[in-house]
């Protein structure tokens, strides 16, 4: 039985804890943002570059970026491993696992990086 959540070796605990915890960070950055859009009665370009352009909605956005990585890697780390498997792609299936892992990866390593470019990069454009 797995007890040490902070353990750095893989474990169905940490991945469980820190899929929830990505997961609550994602919901508070929507409701930070749906509580802007509905507070703001006067929304223009200027009023949302000024939201996005400070540094606690910089930093905001960098953890829910992060947690969002988290998220995904996990799941799609889950379903490599769960689909994957030799039962379905035969004695090469640890190829095709090590493939699916390295795209995914690539994938979500572009993906974070983007949305930090432009969010660190914009300022009152």
């Amino acid at each position: 039985m797995v007890t040490n959540v902070s353990s750095f070796g893989r474990s169905g605990l940490a991945d469980f804890v820190l899929q929830r915890v990505s997961a609550v960070v994602l919901g508070l950055y929507g409701l930070c943002l749906a509580g802007f859009f509905a507070v703001t009665p006067d929304l223009d370009h200027a009023v949302l570059v000024g939201f996005v352009d400070s540094l606690t909605m910089k930093a905001f956005t960098t953890l829910a970026v992060v947690a969002l990585a988290m998220h995904a890697w996990i799941g799609m780390w889950t379903v490599g491993t769960d689909y994957v498997r030799r039962h379905y792609f035969g004695r090469g299936h640890t190829i095709y696992l090590a493939m699916y892992q390295v795209v995914c990866l690539g994938a979500i390593f572009v993906y974070v990086l983007w949305p930090l470019s432009v969010v660190w990069r914009v300022s009152g454009v």
